[in-house]
């Protein structure tokens, strides 16, 4: 089983795909990747262990996707959560739930949530 830092670094990749689909001008990234893994904190046992949703993971999730206002806030963000996530190995299980997250909490995303991500095209 992976550890729970190992896993905090999974969940954040969630925030890559939650974060890209706010369009905007670009501008200075404002969310910080603290406040990346404040976010998706409350979600690190849904994705280590499955099972009941904490309503404070969506929460978070949601959140994330409303600060990601410009060009920059994204790529700043899924910037930070790839170096957090790199080289990490993730069982598919856990990345499965990873990226079924944002559709949990009703957060639509029209690309797939990976660890191959491309930060620079993000718009």
């Amino acid at each position: 089983m992976a550890s729970s830092g190992q896993l905090l670094k999974l969940v954040c990749l969630v925030a890559v795909m939650c974060c890209m689909a706010v369009g905007g001008p670009k501008a200075m990234a404002a969310v910080s990747c603290g406040q990346v893994v404040n976010n998706l904190t409350p979600c690190i046992n849904y994705v280590a262990n499955g099972g009941a949703l904490n309503p404070s993971c969506c929460t978070g999730v949601r959140s994330l996707y409303s600060l990601a206002q410009t060009t920059a806030d994204r790529q700043s963000i899924c910037n930070c959560l790839k170096q957090a996530v790199n080289g990490i190995p993730y069982p598919n299980a856990n990345a499965g739930l990873a990226a079924g997250l944002p559709g949990k909490c009703g957060v639509n995303i029209p690309y797939k949530i990976s660890p191959s991500t491309d930060c620079k095209s993000i718009k």
